[in-house]
């Protein structure tokens, strides 16, 4: 299974648009299932029986990880960090593999917090794919109806997930 995390609890994000995005075109090329988890509305900043739901469901039968991160303050979220603090590490993220992509609506596409998430998921025992999409200005990547804009990006998406697949 490949869990797919947009890594925000903002109502109407972006984030969550991007992730849709994935997981429909990973589910697509893929013959294994394929989760969304938003963080919205979700209390991971303890680990009670929603958190443990979580980690049942999404995270634990996981074997490989999309995480899209849009920019905070130069890094990512709290709220997803809390999803990894509170979480059972080893059984959640140990020997996993993960792909990142960041959004942001200035011009880094969050490479701060790309790199920033990629030593905390080495530090969990994880494998972290090499192909990390930044994506900037993100509110002319995406169409008012939630797709892609430009068929270069869509071309970037399609070979960061192809590359992952095989890896």
């Amino acid at each position: 299974m490949i869990t797919v995390i947009s890594g925000t609890a903002r109502n109407d994000s972006n984030t969550l648009r991007l992730a849709t995005i994935y997981a429909q075109k990973l589910r697509n090329v893929q013959q294994e299932s394929v989760q969304l988890l938003s963080l919205l509305g979700e209390p991971v900043w303890e680990r009670g029986e929603a958190m443990k739901r979580i980690e049942r469901e999404l995270l634990i039968p996981a074997h490989r990880f999309v995480f899209v991160m849009p920019e905070y303050n130069g890094s990512f979220p709290g709220i997803l960090k809390m999803l990894l603090d509170n979480s059972d590490i080893r059984n959640c993220w140990w020997g996993k593999k993960a792909m990142l992509a960041g959004l942001a609506d200035g011009r880094a596409g969050n490479l701060r917090g790309l790199e920033h998430m990629t030593g905390i998921l080495h530090y969990l025992h994880m494998d972290v794919f090499w192909d990390k999409l930044p994506l900037s200005r993100i509110n002319d990547e995406l169409t008012s109806d939630g797709k892609l804009a430009k068929p270069v990006t869509e071309a970037a998406m399609d070979a960061q997930i192809k590359g992952f697949v095989e890896w």
